[in-house]
């Protein structure tokens, strides 16, 4: 690839980005950037209200929405191909689909329905998505995946046993499959915060919370906005020579 200084690699022109778990959050912040920074933006989140509102902020058409729980498998297969079917192409997904599970509990006390299900929404979605994904952007030699995993899954939070483990799995997952992605030219890399000031933290216990700001040198959570900033390069063409990362917004934290 040339460089060219005329051209702005960071906007989304004639592209059709999906972002999952846009209601609220990381993922509004992200489908609310990305779609002004010119791209086509496809919205879906398992609440409808939240949906709406955001369509409504971006004068997004009914086929530009759609209401999705990414724990399941059938509902995420019949989204993308009812996106394909609309809008021919599918050029990046972000996936900020999640939920905090179980906290400030101990391994033992754990409940495994939860358990599993905070695996079922987090890791199982993801792999779920891209394994839907994958085919239409082989077709086109182009795509740009982004996963929100957590520094959780690199450095682990006590208590969080649950979110741990599927942030963690998330990381590997998207390790290995850049690997295979590399040569059709698809770009797919995780992304992990540190804790941020969003809605799906409101059930996280305080100490646990207490306990996540301490190990943060700046001092303070991390924005929505700030996170999207971050999220709109790894999803654009100009994250070009980086795959199979995990990128870090932290505060500090993490430094590696």
């Amino acid at each position: 690839m040339t460089f060219d200084p005329s051209q702005n690699s960071t906007l989304f022109t004639d592209q059709v980005v999906v972002v999952i778990g846009a209601s609220n959050g990381i993922g509004r912040a992200a489908a609310s950037l990305i779609s002004h920074r010119g791209a086509k933006v496809i919205i879906a989140d398992m609440n409808p209200d939240g949906l709406k509102e955001l369509a409504a902020e971006l004068n997004l058409p009914a086929n530009q929405v759609h209401v999705l729980d990414v724990s399941d498998q059938i509902a995420v297969t019949n989204v993308i191909t009812s996106i394909i079917k609309d809008h021919g192409k599918i050029d990046a997904l972000v996936n900020s689909a999640g939920i905090v599970g179980q906290s400030n509990v101990k391994v033992e006390d754990l409940d495994w329905a939860l358990y599993e299900k905070t695996l079922q929404v987090n890791l199982y979605g993801a792999i779920w998505l891209t394994q839907q994904i994958i085919p239409h952007m082989k077709k086109q030699a182009y795509g740009r995946i982004v996963h929100l995993a957590s520094i959780a899954g690199k450095e682990g939070n006590p208590g969080m046993a649950p979110y741990n483990t599927s942030k963690a799995g998330l990381i590997g997952f998207v390790k290995g499959v850049a690997k295979e992605l590399a040569p059709a030219g698809i770009i797919i890399n995780a992304l992990a915060p540190a804790v941020i000031s969003t809605p799906m933290n409101s059930n996280t216990s305080e100490e646990t919370l207490k306990y996540m700001i301490s190990r943060i040198p700046l001092g303070r959570t991390g924005q929505a906005s700030e996170v999207a900033e971050i999220i709109a390069f790894m999803a654009s063409p100009a994250c070009s020579f980086t795959t199979g990362f995990t990128f870090d917004i932290s505060g500090g934290r993490a430094t590696y």
